[in-house]
């Protein structure tokens, strides 16, 4: 099968600090991986590297998606591959609305002109399957939102854009049990044979309803173990204590 996304021996760094200690992750279309840890395992630093943030320097290793090699390519240019990122935190923009907001990053990730009446009934549509109150499209970007308000803004823009990989950091954090629902309902219509999801999670309530292909351990910059989704209960059973190596078991 074709790879969408293939990391090879992996090393990243912040300053004088490795995070990424060689790391490998293979991702083909149509799979949803789930990558879970402790803090500060380097979960958010994979995220980020794979997206090209530039407060991390690749040291060894590379990515390749598509069959291309983009270990040195710029975030925008990784973007427009069709590679999208969620964050922890979303940041506010005052000033921009949301729709005008996303109707920029879809122009810029096309390369196409979007009309703004057809964009504006798309977008209407997507906002109403996210149960988002269609005023919140005039709304400046996140300014004012509540953390439920701002993860599902990150889902509609998810829909809106439809990347080829979709990598989904904390999605859940902070969320009440019905808007975990609406997003992991938002999750599921944007998945297909075609494109794949890359989920980092500290929590399994986001993942009851979606499909899990595999499930990635992730401690101190290395993936200890891969199995299936029972994983994730034997993470509930047994924590990531037990599943350590002997010599990581001292720094977790």
């Amino acid at each position: 099968m074709k790879e969408l996304l293939k990391i090879k021996g992996l090393k990243a760094k912040v300053g004088e600090g490795e995070i990424l200690k060689g790391l490998d992750l293979t991702i083909h279309p149509g799979e949803t991986h789930v990558i879970m840890g402790p803090n500060g395992a380097g979960k958010s630093t994979l995220a980020s590297v794979i997206l090209g943030h530039p407060a991390y320097e690749v040291t060894e290793g590379n990515i390749v998606f598509e069959g291309e090699d983009i270990t040195e390519a710029k975030t925008d240019e990784r973007a427009k591959k069709g590679i999208f990122l969620t964050f922890q935190s979303p940041e506010e923009v005052d000033g921009i609305t949301v729709e005008n907001f996303l109707r920029t990053a879809k122009s810029a990730v096309t390369g196409e002109a979007i009309k703004a009446w057809g964009f504006h009934q798309e977008l209407m549509a997507l906002m109403e399957k996210l149960n988002f109150e269609s005023g919140y499209a005039s709304r400046y970007l996140n300014v004012g939102f509540s953390g439920g308000e701002k993860k599902k803004n990150e889902i509609l823009q998810m829909l809106t854009l439809n990347p080829k990989l979709a990598i989904l950091d904390e999605t859940d954090s902070g969320l009440d049990v019905d808007a975990v629902k609406t997003v992991s309902e938002g999750i599921r219509n944007f998945k297909n044979d075609n494109n794949a999801l890359l989920i980092i999670t500290h929590s399994a309530k986001l993942l009851e309803n979606l499909k899990t292909d595999y499930v990635h351990i992730l401690v101190e910059g290395r993936i200890i173990k891969t199995s299936d989704a029972s994983l994730i209960d034997e993470v509930g059973r047994v924590g990531f204590t037990a599943m350590l190596p002997e010599d990581l078991r001292g720094g977790v």
